[in-house]
């Protein structure tokens, strides 16, 4: 059950994260970095979710 939590989690930070990204896009200016820093924690954040769903799928816990 907790890794089906933790799943969740990243997914939701997942979206917040690109949430972020498309406000950053429209309202900062073309120096801003902060639009390439939400791109780099939602990669992480897509490199923990699907490290988490191998594990599951690797332990039978989700399937």
């Amino acid at each position: 059950m907790l890794l089906k939590i933790l799943i969740l989690i990243v997914f939701v930070a997942m979206l917040a994260s690109l949430a972020a990204g498309v406000g950053f896009l429209l309202k900062d200016n073309s120096h801003s970095r902060r639009l390439l820093v939400s791109l780099k924690i939602r990669v992480a954040l897509a490199a923990l979710l699907l490290a988490l769903l191998a594990y599951g799928f690797a332990t039978g816990t989700i399937g």
